[in-house]
């Protein structure tokens, strides 16, 4: 539990640590931690996340510091208890408070698109695990 803590805050070791570690096992994390998401859209449509493949703002997808590639996020708008579920694409965020980076379609299902960054809460549903190549680029 405490590896799934950290890494959600962006603050545990490089995800091929985490492949490893309990995160890494196909059961649902059922702990929730709350965090500060914002979003981004146009501005990055068709550009390549850390993935490799083109962000797309339409769909559900989402930034985060250290959760692999691929895993399976429910992120909950504390503010209006809306939730979605989005896959992790990408690397970040970058801005000091912040915990995740959500896609334009997530945000707005959110119904946090006027404010921009909200207080959520994060569980973690399905975990990827990285081929060691994959995770050494992260």
């Amino acid at each position: 539990m405490i590896s799934m803590t950290l890494a959600l805050r962006g603050w545990a070791a490089a995800p091929d640590a985490l492949a490893e570690s309990t995160l890494a096992s196909s059961e649902s994390v059922q702990a929730g931690v709350d965090g500060v998401a914002s979003y981004y859209g146009k501005d990055h449509h068709g550009k390549k996340p850390a993935n490799g493949e083109y962000f797309d703002m339409y769909k559900l997808t989402a930034a985060h510091r250290s959760l692999p590639f691929g895993t399976k996020v429910r992120v909950t708008n504390l503010s209006n208890n809306r939730s979605v579920i989005v896959r992790i694409n990408d690397r970040g965020p970058y801005i000091t408070g912040r915990t995740i980076d959500l896609s334009q379609a997530a945000a707005e299902r959110l119904g946090m698109i006027r404010v921009g960054v909200v207080k959520v809460k994060m569980e973690i549903l399905d975990h990827a695990i990285l081929p060691a190549k994959e995770s050494a680029r992260s």
